[in-house]
């Protein structure tokens, strides 16, 4: 169902396939083929070890680089929520140039994909959730679906879907194709030698410090609590807005994503551009997002009305919980 109104009202949408996708035989196959990229595997078992002795460090580190270490989360953070997913992905609401160049910053710092990719894989998620186009498909159990994913190739339903998926606002944004063309050099700079070198040069952290606990150990925190989203917020937790997908609402998984564990009110409203309808609580991003349109950064914040949410929970909810 597609319901548009005006103003601060917004699209509703639920995770209904389409009916040609039901007839695709590869789509709901129980057993797909695994194709195991190995390089990718120890990657990721460097990248999570390096995180770990990061971990070993922290009693070491000076209360700056704490500090320092808590500024570049928080950036990490927005470049994916406030950026590559409810902006660019699903256009919940309009960005000025200069805020999509800091968010497109904040992006390269997070390292997951530039803009580009991670929109068009998160359009393709949100279109065939919980099949095999479904990038990290949930129903592949909980650590396909966390980290597996990226340890494997795509199955060919996601790069057949990924296809057909409509692209075009993306190929005219500047800024997205700009980070598209400069990411690797941006992924460098931002995420590991911006965090390592500012607590060495401005006080006199240690360079094993500053690149194991801001650049290792931040990037690889919030880069798994990202990735909880596709896998503990696909499976725990209540449905009060649709019982009948997977996706619930995960209160742990909204703290580490600064507002991205209300899963279930997300795909079952998936333009509204707080992503949930309990405002600040443990949401930064729709905090920040605010805080930007009061500055004149961001505009036509596009939000569900209480009646719409109350008519949802009434028709398709669990009935775990009233509407706020």
């Amino acid at each position: 169902m597609i319901k548009q109104q005006n103003g601060d009202a917004m699209t509703e949408t639920s995770d209904v396939h389409d009916d040609l996708d039901a007839n695709h035989k590869n789509l709901h196959d129980p057993n797909p083929p695994v194709v195991v990229v190995w390089k990718n595997v120890v990657w990721m078992a460097s990248l999570h070890s390096g995180a770990l002795y990061g971990l070993f460090l922290v009693p070491s580190a000076s209360l700056s680089t704490l500090v320092w270490t808590a500024v570049c989360y928080l950036l990490t953070a927005l470049g994916i929520t406030a950026g590559a997913h409810r902006l660019w992905s699903h256009r919940s609401y309009k960005a000025t140039f200069s805020l999509r160049v800091f968010l497109a910053l904040c992006n390269s710092m997070a390292f997951q994909n530039h803009i580009y990719e991670w929109s068009r894989d998160h359009r393709v998620h949100h279109k065939h959730s919980e099949t095999n186009a479904d990038p990290h498909n949930a129903k592949r159990g909980f650590f396909f679906s966390h980290v597996g994913w990226v340890m494997v190739r795509k199955h060919p339903c996601v790069i057949e879907k990924g296809q057909k998926i409509d692209l075009s606002d993306l190929k005219a944004d500047k800024v997205v194709m700009f980070q598209k063309r400069y990411y690797r050099l941006s992924v460098l700079i931002l995420c590991f030698v911006v965090p390592t070198l500012v607590p060495w040069y401005f006080w006199g952290e240690s360079l094993v410090v500053g690149y194991f606990v801001p650049g290792l150990l931040r990037y690889m925190s919030f880069l798994n609590a990202t990735w909880l989203v596709n896998s503990a917020a696909h499976m725990w937790g209540n449905r009060p807005y649709d019982k009948n997908i997977n996706p619930a609402e995960n209160t742990l998984v909204s703290f580490g994503t600064v507002g991205e564990g209300f899963h279930n009110y997300h795909h079952t409203f998936p333009f509204d551009y707080a992503a949930s309808e309990f405002g600040y609580k443990l949401n930064l991003t729709t905090m920040f997002i605010d805080f930007m349109c009061f500055l004149g950064l961001a505009s036509d914040r596009k939000k569900v009305s209480k009646e719409m949410i109350i008519a949802r929970i009434k028709r398709t909810g669990d009935y775990t919980q009233r509407s706020g």
